[in-house]
């Protein structure tokens, strides 16, 4: 088996949504234009990651309020990963393993 793409999120540090959600731009590489707002989110990490695993840093470091937000981060990856879970029943030869995992 073919070695996983790791996308790095260290939320470290964070204080403000804004900035969580910078630090999300800056992991997934997503452009400029990003909204910084959780349906933006979904909108861009949806659909096939061929073989990816975000690795989640830092959440342990966050205040109640940003904890709450990255609840809703991890209903976002959770969403994708069922969807593409779906799509790989459904289309075989698409490679479109997806998963996260905390790692404080």
């Amino acid at each position: 088996m073919d070695t996983p793409n790791i996308i790095t999120l260290d939320l470290t540090g964070c204080k403000y949504l804004r900035e969580l959600h910078e630090k999300i731009r800056e992991a997934f590489n997503f452009p400029d234009w990003y909204g910084r707002n959780w349906d933006a989110f979904w909108d861009l990490v949806r659909g096939t990651r061929n073989n990816t695993i975000v690795e989640i840093k830092g959440t342990s470091s966050l205040s109640a309020e940003l904890e709450e937000e990255v609840k809703e981060m991890l209903k976002v990856l959770d969403d994708n990963k069922e969807e593409l879970k779906n799509l790989k029943e459904r289309r075989p030869q698409f490679d479109c393993r997806f998963d996260y995992r905390i790692i404080d």
